[in-house]
């Protein structure tokens, strides 16, 4: 895993990080993490799931509201973190460590399109008031 000034950020607040194997790591900012409060659920999108960059695919629940997760690109789900399922609150712990689940880009040339429209750290960050 990168660390967070490689990763991409959506206005919705999760990140994406580009693996070498081509596969989209996604998880949610500490800005995220911190404004929920304590993680306590988290209902991940379907194994085999297609979903669109922006799309709502996924819940997470704290103590203080219930958010929705999006997509950053489009893509197929092919993989949830289960320690998420059974230890939620390492959301809040680590929140650039813990991924939540996985996608596997629909192509090379949309991926390049959609990281792009996402945001680095720095801006993200000045937009997010972190």
């Amino acid at each position: 895993m990168n660390t967070p000034d490689t990763f991409k950020f959506a206005q919705t607040h999760e990140w994406a990080d580009l693996e070498p194997d081509g596969l989209i790591w996604v998880g949610i900012s500490d800005h995220a993490q911190e404004a929920l409060g304590d993680v306590m659920f988290f209902q991940g999108p379907k194994i085999g799931q297609q979903v669109q960059q922006g799309e709502a695919i996924a819940a997470i629940e704290s103590v203080k509201a219930a958010s929705d997760i999006h997509a950053p690109v489009s893509g197929e789900i092919v993989a949830l973190n289960e320690e998420v399922d059974t230890t939620p609150e390492f959301v809040n712990e680590k929140p650039y460590s813990v991924w939540l689940f996985k996608i596997k880009p629909n192509s090379d040339a949309n991926l390049v399109q959609e990281l792009e429209n996402l945001m680095g750290l720095d801006q993200y960050s000045s937009s997010a008031g972190a």
